[in-house]
């Protein structure tokens, strides 16, 4: 949190808000792969040309050119995949450093953390330097959500593990979870 507070105070918001839509470019490549990994077609296509459009005209990603001209971000990772193939979330895990997750998020993580601008180098201080770029941008992202939570939070651990797993099972369901099975199925609405 210091080292994420520090940088969000020395580095302008259009140079954070650069940075973020550089990384996003790399997520939106991988999400079109989770997405045709899922048989989205439609959505997997949609972000190939999301990715080529900011990739051409948005400076390598810099740019959201193909928001500002309606193309949909279709946020999948690898772990929705899993969810979507039918693997169970498992337990819920906090990792250090990298915050909440489960155990299907975590088996996950690998595959998700290694799809980014890194990818480009064979290792060494440039790799490093970008995925600490990386996680700092990230944290620092967050420094609002932080404060909210403190503010709100009687028991914050219950409260982000609750929150983060209704919000993975919302992505993996696309929004529509099915209804548990103890829950008996709505009445359908008379017609008239």
């Amino acid at each position: 949190k210091p080292v994420a507070t520090a940088y969000s105070n020395v580095v302008p918001q259009p140079v954070r808000r650069g940075v973020d839509k550089y990384f996003g470019n790399f997520a939106d490549a991988w999400s079109a792969v989770n997405n045709l990994l899922q048989g989205k077609v439609t959505a997997g296509l949609s972000d190939v040309m999301r990715v080529g459009t900011n990739t051409v005209f948005g400076l390598f990603g810099l740019l959201d050119v193909a928001g500002e001209v309606g193309m949909e971000r279709h946020d999948e990772d690898f772990g929705q995949t899993l969810g979507a193939w039918g693997v169970g979330a498992g337990a819920y895990v906090v990792w250090p450093v990298l915050g909440p997750s489960t155990v299907r998020e975590s088996a996950a993580m690998p595959l998700d953390l290694s799809v980014s601008p890194a990818l480009i180098f064979d290792g060494g201080a440039s790799k490093y330097s970008i995925t600490a770029l990386r996680l700092v941008n990230a944290r620092a992202g967050l420094l609002g959500a932080s404060r909210v939570l403190d503010d709100i939070a009687l028991d914050k651990y219950t409260f982000v593990r609750d929150a983060y797993l209704q919000r993975r099972r919302s992505l993996v369901f696309d929004g529509e979870p099915p209804l548990p099975a103890d829950v008996p199925e709505p009445d359908a609405p008379a017609s008239a």
